[in-house]
């Protein structure tokens, strides 16, 4: 891996105010502080972000949740009723690139630190905002939660089988997908504003990301009036085998089926006229599938794995994460990185994005609460002097 220093990273010299907490802000703000932006993590003096408590188990105000989002960030403690307070953050605002929240809409209008505030004091600044369902409109009110966005969206009422109860997805794929809309939009607006000289409003909701994910579903209903389900085409599923589970995808070939037959050692049924087209599977799906399990249960998921990749099949063992987390890939791609805070090590999973030129290091560890509060402060009372003297 290079050794990159700080100020050679892409984000090198970019500000970000964060008053972001739980997951949609932070997974963005960690990933502008990953490449170099200097992120001063904005929190309630005494409790903080809302993650360094919400879960169990936890250490104090310091877990692994937590550490899982905030990592090369700093953290200022402080009380934004207090006067001084308030004025080193508006100081900070007036010097930094980007601002930005997670809360409902209103709540930073309130304190007096919405848009148009913000603009007053820094009419380049970037303000980046991320709400569950948009800043205005009959959701509005809403609080956001990934869940009740996979609710709303028809996520979460799409199912592979139409027979399996209605379920949560078990891992926050809307907080995830709209925080990685918001570091797009945040590096969208500070390129046009490099054009422009001027800064501008940004907004992504959980709600719009979740719809945006089923844009080819969507685009079907749409125009065609026609549903599609990737998940339960035909040839495609989840069959157990004698020791786990395999998933097969059968797809982009002439006759996946006959492949699927050849794998598995049994006469080709892409012949027989209940299956011989598209049409005919997805009418016989059922005794297919009962065919395809009963066969899987006989052998080991190693067995089938390797005798469906010799016919070119799209396959794969079904995994629980920590067996993912120790798998030679995630290894040899650098997915897992390490660091410490004193004599405490941590492991967290890595920046997705591969740069020859930028790797991801966790350069500070997640910061405790207000473990750079006074330096900020300090930092801000010399903004606000300079500004005074412009």
């Amino acid at each position: 891996m290079n050794d990159v220093r700080v100020n050679e990273l892409p984000l090198a010299g970019v500000r970000v105010i964060d008053f972001t907490q739980v997951m949609l802000g932070p997974v963005c703000t960690q990933m502008l502080a990953d490449y170099g932006a200097d992120v001063i993590k904005i929190e309630r003096r005494g409790t903080g972000d809302l993650s360094r408590t919400t879960f169990e188990p936890v250490a104090g105000h310091d877990n692994a949740v937590f550490w899982s989002l905030n990592r090369n960030k700093r953290s200022a403690a402080l009380d934004l009723k207090d006067p001084d307070h308030m004025a080193a953050v508006r100081a900070l605002i007036a010097g930094a690139d980007v601002v930005v929240n997670n809360f409902r809409a209103g709540v930073m209008e309130r304190m007096g630190l919405g848009y148009e505030d913000c603009r007053r004091l820094n009419p380049r600044v970037i303000y980046a905002v991320g709400t569950g369902f948009g800043e205005s409109g009959p959701y509005s009110h809403k609080g956001g939660q990934d869940v009740l966005a996979q609710a709303m969206s028809g996520v979460m009422a799409r199912k592979a089988d139409a027979s399996h109860p209605l379920s949560i997805y078990a891992t926050t794929f809307a907080d995830y997908s709209a925080g990685m809309h918001l570091v797009q939009g945040i590096l969208l607006a500070l390129l046009q504003r490099d054009r422009t000289g001027q800064g501008q409003r940004v907004s992504v909701a959980l709600y719009n990301s979740m719809l945006a994910a089923q844009m080819q579903e969507a685009a079907m209903i749409l125009n065609a009036d026609a549903e599609i389900n990737w998940a339960a085409m035909p040839l495609t599923g989840v069959f157990e085998t004698s020791d786990g589970a395999v998933v097969v995808v059968g797809a982009f070939k002439p006759n996946p089926l006959r492949d699927i037959c050849a794998a598995l050692d049994i006469p080709d049924v892409s012949v027989d006229s209940r299956f011989a087209t598209l049409a005919m599977q997805f009418k016989h799906k059922s005794e297919l599938h009962a065919m395809f399990r009963a066969r899987y249960k006989t052998q080991t998921t190693a067995y089938w794995l390797q005798r469906l990749e010799a016919q070119d099949l799209l396959c794969a063992p079904v995994r629980n994460l920590r067996e993912a987390l120790a798998d030679p890939q995630t290894l040899h791609n650098e997915m897992v990185i390490e660091g410490c805070d004193g004599d405490l090590k941590m492991r967290l999973v890595g920046s997705p994005i591969r740069m020859t030129e930028a790797p991801v290091t966790m350069r500070t560890p997640p910061p405790r609460l207000g473990q750079h509060t006074d330096e900020i402060l300090v930092e801000a009372r010399d903004l606000s002097a300079a500004q005074s003297r412009r």
